[in-house]
């Protein structure tokens, strides 16, 4: 059993949804990403969805397209960040799953890149440009090494290609809560709800929801339906405002722990 499978497994046992919260990797730097990751961890994350950067990222807001300038200013790249894993993976189990755009890894070497990700400790990964009919090169890289390909669904998705992607699914569902970038959009639990549960039952895999969740009463109100909870640009406005100072990982930690106490409080 994989680590994302047997983290969705235990959560469902409890009765909880997981808290999956989004960084880029290497906004400020690489060293200050690794002890993001645990003051995540210790604020409550159940996975860790970790960005790594590209100077076109089409599906992101303002906020999440800022930290990438950041983080490519400070001359990260994707070996960096897989380096970055290695070195977290020396203080935590919690699922890696990385999230980004399809050329640094084709530039990178597809099936290099799911070797090399395999054996640093990397779960998954999530490519939001590639469509899942053009990844069939990739997909069988990352089979053989045991990684999860995660599915992105929207609700504009026709419902025979959202069951037939359902059916296909490894991992988890990533449910886009809204049309549009990340960041600039509350998210409307009402409008969803029926999606997503309708989506469950379609699923063999957690269906998680992400975009425009920014509260731990967001959280709560999305736990209550989705099996979890993917919270990004809110975060990587804490990191924009406190940067390198001595406040970024008490304030991380504690803003991460309000999420896991809404999820806790909301259900799952």
């Amino acid at each position: 059993m994989s680590r994302l499978q047997a983290t969705f497994a235990h959560l469902r046992q409890r009765g909880r949804a997981a808290l999956i919260p989004f960084i880029t990797a290497g906004d400020p730097d690489l060293a200050t990403t690794e002890e993001l990751v645990q003051a995540l961890v210790q604020g409550g994350a159940d996975v860790i969805e970790l960005g790594f950067p590209f100077s076109d990222p089409m599906a992101d807001g303002p906020t999440i397209q800022a930290a990438s300038e950041r983080s490519l200013a400070a001359g990260t790249t994707l070996d960096g960040v897989l380096q970055t894993v290695l070195r977290i993976r020396r203080h935590t189990n919690v699922p890696i799953v990385l999230m980004g755009y399809y050329n640094p890894v084709f530039h990178f070497g597809p099936e290099r890149f799911a070797r090399e990700a395999a054996a640093v400790g990397v779960d998954g990964l999530l490519l939001v440009d590639l469509p899942p009919e053009e990844a069939g090169e990739i997909r069988g890289f990352l089979q053989v090494a045991g990684l999860c390909l995660i599915t992105l669904l929207a609700p504009t998705t026709p419902p025979a290609r959202r069951r037939a992607l359902a059916a296909q699914a490894e991992g988890f569902l990533y449910y886009v809560s809204m049309t549009g970038v990340t960041g600039v959009q509350q998210v409307d639990t009402a409008a969803i709800r029926d999606e997503v549960m309708a989506l469950r039952r379609e699923s063999a895999v957690p269906v998680a929801v992400g975009f425009g969740i920014s509260s731990p009463a967001d959280a709560a109100a999305v736990a209550e339906f989705a099996d979890a909870v993917v919270v990004g640009s809110a975060l990587v406005k804490i990191v924009a405002t406190f940067g390198a100072s001595a406040q970024l990982l008490p304030e991380v930690r504690a803003f991460a722990d309000s999420l896991a106490q809404g999820i806790r409080g909301g259900g799952g």
